[in-house]
């Protein structure tokens, strides 16, 4: 089982993982615990800067560093169509939900 999702973000395919501490971080930032955060994402009725946050934790967790996580997040997933952006979020809560 893994928790790790792998996408194509930006110029090539990265890791993405929400780690425990990840998850917490998460949880503080959106003001969400994770079940009801991965409900609104399956819902489409999430917040847009949830898609970002969840993102941005997600590629930390998996051994980005802060700075380029959020270079990549900004340069990637905001201001973007959020068709594209939507469905790597979830992809992110789906693999540490589901394994």
């Amino acid at each position: 089982m893994s928790i790790t999702a792998t996408a194509f973000f930006g110029d090539r395919e990265r890791p993405f993982t929400l780690t425990d501490d990840m998850v917490l971080e998460l949880e503080a930032s959106t003001g969400t615990g994770i079940g009801a955060l991965h409900q609104r994402l399956l819902a489409h009725a999430f917040k847009l800067a949830d898609l970002a946050e969840v993102i941005r934790l997600g590629l930390i967790g998996a051994g980005t560093s802060p700075e380029e996580a959020a270079r990549l997040v900004n340069s990637y997933a905001r201001n973007r169509p959020i068709a594209e952006v939507q469905p790597l979020a979830t992809a992110i809560l789906a693999a540490r939900w589901l394994g």
